[in-house]
């Protein structure tokens, strides 16, 4: 490597403007007789870019909350024994970093011409000091939502949705049981007790969402987007329902068979794969959930999405609906790249609404809102216990699935929770009479579960900023 950044001596004029067209050099000192020092060569105007981004870099240094040293082609900035440290295998990545556009420098992570080393905490702490707000930088106008929303509507058909869902889900059975619970629930866990195990708050979670719908024996359930039928098989062995659940993962189709024949419920429980927009409109379920599904759905789509769930229902059935939603009417997605990265490596299609918006749709399909409930702390403490086990087993993760692969995960889960992530619940029913919704509301309020509040570990209750909420929501018709 290069001789790392030096201050300007007195007497030496400030790098020209980056803009400038001709070469330049530094006047320098000879002797007679002398060779001039190899420090007097033309400095080019790329030349002069790079150092005034290693310039920027340095002075950002003392700002970071953790130690970072940057590596690149012909230059070196901190300590060996950093925290974090980057090392740049072209030096025009300098740009990305220095402008807070981690979404690039994690795609460059990604295709390897960017390696670190750090724990993914510091990473992460380094990653938030440098991208600033990603709600703010996220924010877009009026022409830009337009775009966006015709956007949505021609990327969210029946074939693509399921060729983004398969790119996520069918990555690799065994790379996720490496991270995920025993019973594969992907979506935020429920810490009923703080002192649960990742295990045990998924099971509470799924306890939580079947109290919430007030799931009775011989009742049917509908779980659309039924991921490894954790829901399902819980539903069906703890409450005694009749469940069909739908995924268009043939990974989790698969899977989620084998588990309903291993177990004998074939009789009780079916895994389909096929589209929620394919389901017979008949209203014979008397509950419907979709956990961790709706941001697949896409924001134009979200009319007729939440109309299907209120069609497929029977009058006095709940819907319960849980997602990631944004925190801002005004931003398409997170800025900072953050977005465009997730799209590119991770959800391609993933689309996320603000709650307000949410319930807007879920109003106009004829559902009530009953119930809201916010698990951001939930969320951020699954996302570390996710992160953590994985960087437990990347020996294992890389041979499952990849390096490549391997590499955006380690990015994307404490990544997250830079997002700043809420999680929460909310019930509905259509409207109708005020007798009516005055005694569903009533027979709500009787069933429903007390709310166990959980402290969050300090990182993430002082760290993590409220930009993103996770909601789930629920609706009766009557």
């Amino acid at each position: 490597m290069g001789k790392p950044l030096q201050q300007a001596t007195p007497g030496q004029r400030d790098p020209p403007r980056t803009g400038d067209a001709r070469p330049v050099t530094h006047p320098v000192l000879v002797r007679p007789g002398q060779a001039r020092p190899a420090e007097a060569v033309e400095a080019t105007p790329l030349r002069t870019l790079h150092t005034r981004l290693a310039g920027r870099i340095e002075a950002m240094l003392d700002r970071l909350p953790c130690t970072l040293a940057v590596r690149w082609p012909g230059g070196r900035l901190g300590g060996s024994m950093a925290d974090v440290r980057l090392t740049l295998h072209d030096r025009h990545l300098l740009m990305p970093l220095v402008r807070g556009d981690i979404g690039q420098v994690a795609d460059a992570y990604v295709r390897g011409a960017i390696d670190m080393v750090g724990a993914p905490r510091d990473v992460m702490a380094v990653a938030a000091a440098l991208v600033g707000d990603p709600v703010e930088r996220g924010r877009t106008g009026t022409w830009s939502g337009w775009l966006a929303h015709w956007r949505s509507r021609w990327q969210h058909h029946r074939q693509r949705d399921a060729r983004n869902v398969r790119f996520h889900y069918d990555v690799s059975d065994a790379f996720f049981s490496l991270w995920l619970d025993p019973l594969r629930v992907y979506s935020c866990a429920y810490f009923e007790d703080p002192a649960m195990t990742l295990a045990q708050a998924q099971q509470a979670k799924l306890e939580h969402v079947c109290r919430k719908l007030q799931l009775r024996p011989g009742q049917r359930l509908l779980d659309v987007g039924a991921g490894w039928g954790g829901l399902l098989l819980w539903a069906a062995e703890h409450h005694g329902v009749r469940a069909l659940g739908i995924t268009l993962s043939q990974n989790q189709h698969a899977h989620a068979t084998a588990l309903i024949a291993a177990r004998g419920l074939q009789d009780r429980v079916e895994m389909r794969l096929m589209d929620y927009r394919d389901l017979p409109q008949t209203g014979e379920f008397d509950a419907v959930a979709s956990v961790g599904m709706f941001e697949h759905v896409g924001r134009a789509r979200l009319g007729g999405y939440f109309s299907t769930l209120a069609r497929l229902v029977r009058p006095g059935g709940l819907v319960l609906n849980h997602g990631i939603t944004a925190s801002s009417l005004r931003h398409t997605q997170l800025g900072g790249g953050l977005g465009d990265f997730i799209d590119e490596h991770i959800f391609p299609g993933g689309e996320l609404s603000h709650v307000v918006v949410v319930a807007r749709h879920l109003s106009a399909s004829g559902l009530e809102l009953l119930d809201a409930e916010n698990l951001r702390p939930h969320y951020a403490r699954t996302l570390w216990a996710w992160s953590d086990a994985l960087e437990r087993q990347l020996d294992a993760a890389r041979a499952t699935a990849g390096d490549t692969t391997l590499r955006a995960y380690r990015m994307y889960l404490p990544g997250r929770l830079r997002d700043g992530l809420r999680a929460g619940l909310a019930v509905a029913l259509p409207a109708a009479g005020r007798a009516a919704r005055r005694t569903a509301r009533a027979r709500t309020a009787a069933r429903r579960p007390e709310r166990l509040p959980v402290q969050p570990p300090p990182h993430v209750r002082l760290k993590v900023p409220a930009k993103k909420r996770s909601v789930r929501c629920a609706a009766r018709r009557t």
